[in-house]
């Protein structure tokens, strides 16, 4: 997908605070992907493991879990139709999380992207500034989305 803008400076960005950032393009989960999580997180839990035992269940098959969607948000955030937010700084990290629901499991087989609004951008410390915005992760085909977060960056100018 290609990038619509491309944002350059700190009060191009701050202009688009409740504004769409961009959407993503459509990911798998896959059952391979699932287990792998499971291996490095010990959460062998069978509704995310065991195909035969998880179709039983109300969910109808095996789902990923909440942390494995939420753990995705750097990969789906890399490809979208939107904005590009370039502001060429020193560094830029991942300052936490507020409000995270996981609204609708994601079954196995199910594919998934990313929409991103600018909730506020503020500036915390001189040439510190801080991005909250909001992350809904949508399951194709589905009315409501499979997670909803804040995230927090810093960026360091």
């Amino acid at each position: 997908m290609a990038q619509t803008r491309t944002v350059e400076t700190v009060e191009e960005l701050r202009a688009l605070v409740g504004e769409e950032l961009g959407v993503g393009d459509w990911f798998e989960i896959t059952q391979e992907r699932v287990d792998a999580f499971a291996d490095v997180t010990g959460d062998h839990q069978f509704i995310h493991v065991d195909p035969e035992r998880a179709a039983a269940t109300p969910l109808g098959g095996t789902v990923a879990h909440g942390f494995l969607t939420l753990s995705l948000l750097p990969l789906l955030r890399r490809e979208w139709d939107g904005v590009k937010v370039d502001l060429h700084p020193k560094m830029a990290i991942n300052y936490g999380l507020n409000r995270v629901r996981f609204i609708s499991p994601v079954r196995v087989g199910k594919r998934i992207r990313l929409r991103t609004r600018v909730v506020a951008l503020e500036e915390v410390d001189p040439n510190v500034h801080q991005m909250i915005s909001q992350q809904t992760i949508e399951i194709e085909g589905a009315e409501r989305p499979a997670m909803v977060a804040e995230s927090i960056g810093r960026l360091y100018l």
